[in-house]
């Protein structure tokens, strides 16, 4: 015969499962929705500048009361440190073009863009031959300073793994006021509809689904740390070197901030670009 006693202990081994369950299904539906496969993860525009739209965490209002005869809840992990250093004295450049700025760099060269975090330095090979606009475009706006003192406001670490910058505002809405167009979208690079580690590449307002926003993009890019499955749509157009991958994996290893009004998950450590400057080899 069962007693009182075992029947609550099992009443609430039950209840701990149900609940195990729910946070499973919760989690499992998170991450589908931060995969970016038509526009689970869609870069959309709102207020002139480019932002990653990506549904809320599933919230779960539910405790854990059960006796301990269940086996306990993980209990919850304490803040990473901030790895990064404090940001370098500066102001952002607040300026706006009109324009795209007219092809002016030579396509048959190579260039590498150097930003100065407070990180750690992140060098990028870049591809001007397969992504003259984009590369023209940073040349043009990194010479005018307007990377300095910027922050990388994006890091996500469920479905894609990348950090995003290039936002004079901060927030994922600023941009340079002009847009360039997509290119290099059939780089051998992209197999198997994966942005592979090491990549950096521009986001864009393209929406999958109704096959709108083309040739969107602005200022704001985001630099891959791990293999991240996404579809073709986002011009890849440099690769980061080794010690910026370092850097990365720094940055990643901190952690993800909670989820501001703007929808963006802010990295844990401080990422500034203190400096930023484009070299032709």
């Amino acid at each position: 015969m069962v007693t009182k006693d075992q029947r609550r202990r099992q009443l609430a081994r039950e209840k701990f499962e149900r609940q195990q369950q729910r946070r499973v299904q919760a989690r499992s539906r998170a991450r589908q929705r931060n995969i970016v496969i038509a526009s689970a993860l869609a870069v959309i525009l709102a207020g002139g500048g480019i932002v990653w739209a990506a549904a809320p965490w599933e919230k779960d209002d539910t405790k854990d009361n059960a006796s301990a005869d269940a086996s306990p809840s993980a209990a919850p992990t304490s803040k990473a440190p901030d790895p990064c250093e404090k940001p370098a004295e500066g102001a952002v450049k607040t300026a706006t073009y009109k324009k795209e700025p007219a092809l002016a760099i030579d396509e048959s060269a190579d260039y590498t863009m150097k930003l100065e975090t407070t990180c750690g330095d992140i060098g990028i090979d870049l591809k001007a031959k397969a992504a003259p606009h984009t590369v023209n475009s940073f040349d043009f706006l990194v010479g005018k300073g307007y990377l300095d003192h910027t922050k990388c406001h994006r890091l996500t670490d469920q479905g894609i793994f990348v950090l995003q910058c290039g936002d004079p505002k901060g927030d994922g809405t600023g941009g340079p006021g002009y847009t360039i167009p997509d290119e290099n979208l059939k780089d051998p690079v992209l197999k198997g509809d994966v942005y592979p580690a090491g990549t950096v590449a521009m986001a864009n307002q393209y929406n999958a689904q109704a096959k709108q926003g083309r040739d969107t993009g602005g200022s704001q890019f985001f630099l891959v740390y791990q293999d991240s499955p996404l579809p073709p749509d986002y011009t890849p157009f440099g690769t980061i070197d080794e010690a910026g991958m370092k850097t990365l994996k720094k940055i990643a290893d901190a952690g993800v901030g909670p989820m501001e009004p703007s929808q963006n998950t802010p990295p844990n450590a401080t990422v500034v670009i203190n400096k930023a400057t484009v070299t032709k080899k």
